[in-house]
């Protein structure tokens, strides 16, 4: 295994990430113009790039695992970059770390983007319940009290003044 696999692999999985940044920015632009069926397909090929980045993901992992085996080190199940900076020659490891470096970056891109469209979506829930609140009539009290029935209503109140002193 040669790092040059893997570096494909990272440059791979930057891809799939900025193009899922791309999707994300798509969804901002449905939600703020309330399009549910845009939405709708965005999601769906959402969740084609998810699986392909965890597919790709799977195999980088894989591709660092045997890697770090060859070099005749143990690693641990789910390797990562770092584990594989470790074991790698010097003249691999800036190039790795720059690959490393432009996928967080996309990472970090996305998760923002993400949080924004998670906020945006709340907002307009919290919209539609208003509009909803506005629209619905309010449910008068079906029942009638004793009171309301005899025709009379008591008071409540007490009074500060004795009229017997």
């Amino acid at each position: 295994m040669s790092i040059t696999t893997i570096l494909t692999s990272l440059d791979n999985l930057e891809k799939l990430h900025r193009s899922l940044l791309r999707i994300a920015y798509d969804k901002t632009a449905v939600i703020k113009k309330g399009d549910m069926e845009g939405l709708d397909q965005l999601l769906k090929d959402e969740q084609s790039h998810i699986a392909a980045i965890m597919q790709m993901d799977s195999l980088r992992q894989r591709d660092v695992a045997q890697y770090i085996a060859d070099q005749g080190r143990s690693g641990s199940t789910n390797p990562t970059v770092a584990d594989l900076l470790s074991v790698a020659p010097e003249a691999d490891k800036q190039s790795l770390e720059e690959a490393r470096d432009r996928l967080l970056h996309a990472i970090h891109d996305l998760k923002w983007q993400n949080d924004l469209n998670q906020k945006l979506t709340y907002q307009s829930l919290q919209f539609v319940n208003l509009s909803l609140d506005m629209v619905r009539p309010r449910p008068e009290s079906a029942n009638y009290s004793k009171t309301e029935i005899s025709g009379r209503k008591e008071s409540k109140e007490q009074t500060s003044f004795d009229s017997q002193a």
